[in-house]
């Protein structure tokens, strides 16, 4: 009765002031970042809780141990105490690695989004600079470029061309013609080494420096004359 009072006065249903805590206000979705770094967090805090956890089994181990068989109820209450300590661990492990797992998997999301983000900058940038182009524009440009060029190596080929010469003569006759010149030199050359052959005056032994006796001579005169002779000649 008191509700529908209260519905009339504030122009609304049962059923909306009936849902569980309404005045509760959806909580802002954290940014990538912030969510790596409360993952860290909590991993740090699962790490600790990993050592104090390893502490208390080796206490309780040693606890046991000491007791052994003198107090096998203390015994038998350490080792329990050590087998719960080991169920924490072991899940305390798991929630380690799938927090691990998750921070890691928000990072690659982040790294390939923001890998993503420059893709998208980049193609946006490279659309910008290819606006103001048109392919048909770019090949009749690369067209005219070549043609120039084209242009360009003929004037430059006239202008190296060799002024006052014709360009009908024959480079087979010119060959011809400097074999006839080497030929008729060759023959030259043979004739007077021909002639100089003939020309030249037989070798004949030098005159001997010594005068010949104008008076008969003894025997023994020329028979030393005629030995200067021989030993000349030979």
């Amino acid at each position: 009765m008191h509700l529908q009072v209260i519905c009339e006065l504030y122009k609304t249903s049962v059923c909306e002031h009936t849902r569980p805590f309404p005045w509760w206000k959806k909580e802002k979705d954290p940014s990538p970042e912030e969510a790596i770094q409360k993952l860290r967090e909590t991993e740090k805090i699962l790490v600790k809780k990993q050592e104090f956890l390893e502490q208390k089994i080796q206490q309780e181990l040693q606890t046991a141990k000491k007791h052994g068989t003198k107090n096998k109820r203390a015994a038998l209450q350490a080792l329990r105490r050590k087998k719960r300590l080991e169920q924490q661990l072991a899940q305390t492990d798991g929630t380690l690695s799938t927090l691990e797992f998750q921070r890691e998997a928000i990072e690659n999301a982040t790294t390939n989004a923001e890998v993503l983000r420059t893709m998208g900058l980049a193609a946006r940038a490279m659309s910008k600079a290819h606006q103001d182009m048109d392919i048909n524009k770019v090949d009749e440009l690369m067209s005219d470029i070549t043609e120039q060029q084209e242009i360009a190596q003929q004037i430059s080929d006239a202008i190296s061309r060799p002024v006052g010469f014709g360009d009908d003569v024959d480079e087979d006759e010119l060959l011809e013609e400097l074999e006839e010149l080497e030929q008729e030199k060759l023959n030259q050359e043979l004739l007077n080494t021909g002639q100089d052959e003939a020309s030249a005056p037989a070798m004949l032994p030098d005159v001997p420096s010594t005068h010949l006796p104008t008076s008969p001579a003894s025997k023994a005169d020329e028979e030393k004359e005629l030995k200067q002779l021989v030993d000349w000649v030979s």
